[in-house]
């Protein structure tokens, strides 16, 4: 109760600074509040922690500087108006500062990362008051002794790099987040990506999908009609976060009233404790967990099928995956219906006890069978049935593989016929999405098998062996593996000669892959570079942002430095921070600064190019990402003027 007091003193009054003896004291006070409450705060948001912990070390370090002007006894005597400002300019930073992380602890962890570029720039504006703020105090009014006025100069030192310093984007999280929100691309391994998505995010437990929508409902309470598209988006990601964790429901907005949300709010009236935890619906069949927890049978069996082993409540390892019906609860809650007159939702006859139906069960297990059969139909639609069941939801590409499926499926691959062919590594890239088939897909020996059809099969086969390939890299031992199988070789021919649905599909596979260093070096040495700059003079195809960010990774490696500065790369690289979209405009920063940070020979061309005027405008009133990105080249220019 009390670390409460302390995180919310002040929130409501705002800065303090009376004309009386104590004001000055009472700004003071309230900043050694701030950073008293700062330091509790947990839980920062993945895309903004480093950042977040870092500016809580620095409010920290100006403690000392508080507490000696709250100790010293003659501030009283220092009547200017000077001391007045500068405190309470000086508390303004500090609850900027405290808004800040309070919305990196409780925010939206995927608007946060939609915004992490706007959520950089509003740190960099914290640093920027906070420096003028300490610039500002009378420190030999006051009698600030010589270590404090040492450490003060520290932390603006570190404020003042923290604002130059160059961000470290998360690449593939960029690249990812770019996919699932592109209205154009379709690729069939969105699911694989939405899987890494939510690891990255920390979204993957039911705890933090829970408390997720909560920040989404405040954020649409915030932000109301203003960021509508962007909200439908955080919504719909969010949807398919919760379908991934085996949760079956459909997140409702505020808004105009719907029956969703009349069921919604007849559950409010339902007392808590017969609320399953995983869906919040009154509870028909409660079933308590190793952890002593209670949930819906048909609920919590979807989230163990999933391969979850932990409570979703609690977030502790499962001991066994044994359910006990909570018959207590049962009766209490059928009391409780027959005294409020309130029908419990009817349950299906033909679900089984882990909520999946018998039949649908028998189907697989048959067609599992029918894998093998010595019949060439009977193969074939089998084959196409479990294609379509793979496709259609976590609990069937678990029961395929339960049910022996990954194997037979395997072996079609090599079968003569190139539409079984297609079926099979279709059928496998759907299975693969779940994150424990990847590793069995990759232990019975698919890759080579999937590399071949890549090489030889019908367009739609080496697409889909393609993003196959995608969906087993995102494991990073599989990255290893298919790169040691030579499939980078030939996904840079479907990159150069595919259709625009398998170049789409080879580019992300190349991204993932490229993420390995040794691969970095199969794919420069396979000719990804001329593939790519072919991407970026092909405009029509709309594939400038991911060859840029695969060139972003492939110039990391010396090997692809020397590549890229062989071809007139500079030359196309300049037009596009001339001509490009927003988004162009920061890839291809991006990748002047990681080229010229190692070669100013690359700086030199790109000025002869015309690219300095560019600079100048994008520092001034480009995205937030492009200015950072300009300033630093701008800044390394400046250490070459002297070269000839």
């Amino acid at each position: 109760m009390e670390r409460q007091k302390v995180m919310e003193r002040g929130e409501k009054a705002g800065v303090s600074s009376s004309s009386n003896g104590g004001g000055e004291v009472d700004v003071v006070a309230e900043m050694m509040d701030v950073i008293e409450a700062v330091g509790l705060y947990v839980g920062y948001r993945r895309t903004q922690r480093k950042e977040c912990l870092n500016l809580v070390r620095r409010l920290k370090l100006l403690l000392p500087l508080l507490e000696e002007i709250k100790e010293i006894g003659n501030y009283k005597s220092v009547s200017s108006e000077a001391l007045k400002t500068s405190l309470v300019n000086l508390d303004k930073a500090f609850w900027g500062a405290k808004k800040l992380l309070k919305k990196c602890s409780c925010g939206s962890k995927i608007y946060l990362a939609m915004e992490s570029e706007a959520v950089m720039s509003s740190f960099h504006a914290v640093y920027d008051k906070l420096n003028q703020a300490l610039d500002d105090l009378p420190y030999d009014e006051l009698g600030i002794s010589v270590e404090v006025k040492e450490q003060v100069e520290l932390t603006r030192m570190q404020l003042k790099r923290a604002k130059r310093r160059a961000d470290t984007q998360d690449i593939e999280l960029a690249m990812d987040m770019m996919v699932v929100f592109s209205k154009k691309d379709d690729r069939n391994a969105d699911s694989a990506i939405l899987e890494r998505l939510a690891s990255k995010l920390e979204l993957h437990a039911i705890p933090d999908l829970k408390a997720e929508e909560v920040a989404v409902r405040k954020l649409v309470k915030e932000r109301g009609v203003q960021n509508a598209e962007s909200i439908q988006q955080i919504n719909d990601l969010l949807g398919k976060f919760k379908q991934i964790a085996g949760v079956d429901e459909t997140i409702v907005l505020d808004g105009p009233f719907s029956s969703k949300n009349l069921q919604r709010c007849r559950s409010l009236l339902i007392p808590h404790e017969f609320l399953c935890p995983i869906t919040l619906e009154i509870m028909v069949d409660p079933v308590i967990v190793a952890t002593g927890q209670t949930y819906e049978r048909e609920s919590i069996q979807k989230w163990l099928n999933s391969n979850h082993r932990t409570c979703p409540k609690t977030g502790q390892n499962l001991d066994h995956l044994s359910l006990a019906s909570n018959f207590a609860l049962k009766n209490l809650i059928q009391q409780w219906c027959e005294k409020n007159n309130y029908e419990l939702p009817k349950k299906d006859a033909c679900l089984g006890s882990d909520g999946i139906s018998a039949e649908l069960i028998e189907e697989i297990s048959s067609l599992v069978q029918n894998l093998s059969s010595c019949e060439f139909e009977v193969r074939r639609e089998a084959i196409k049935k479990i294609r379509m069941l793979a496709k259609e939801n976590p609990d069937n590409r678990i029961l395929i593989a339960n049910y022996g499926g990954i194997p037979p499926l395997v072996q079609l691959l090599s079968y003569q016929d190139s539409n079984i062919q297609e079926h099979a590594v279709t059928a496998l890239l759907n299975v693969s999405i779940d994150e424990t088939n990847k590793i069995l897909v990759a232990r019975e020996g698919a890759i080579p098998a999937i590399v071949e059809i890549l090489q030889h099969g019908t367009n739609e086969a080496r697409e889909n062996s393609a993003a196959a390939l995608f969906s087993l890299s995102m494991l990073d031992e599989n990255k290893v593996l298919i790169g040691a199988l030579n499939a980078i070789r030939p996904l840079v021919h479907l990159l150069q000669n595919g259709t625009v649905r398998g170049k789409k599909d080879a580019a992300t596979a190349l991204f993932n892959l490229s993420l390995n260093q040794t691969n970095k070096s199969r794919a420069i040495k396979a000719g990804i570079i001329p593939a790519l700059l072919h991407l970026l003079e092909e405009k029509n195809l709309g594939m400038i942002d991911e060859a840029l960010s695969i060139l972003l990774l492939i110039a990391s490696h010396p090997e692809g430095r020397n590549e890229i500065g062989k071809l007139s790369f500079i030359k196309t690289l300049v037009e596009i921070i001339r001509n490009g979209t927003p988004k162009n405009k920061e890839c291809a920063l991006s990748v002047l600064l990681q080229l010229g940070l190692h070669n100013s020979s690359i700086l030199l061309a790109a000025l002869q190019y015309g690219v300095y005027e560019h600079l100048v405008e994008l520092a001034k009133s480009g995205t937030n990402r492009a200015q950072r990105k300009a300033n630093s080249i701008l800044q390394h220019i400046s250490k070459y003027e002297h070269i000839p």
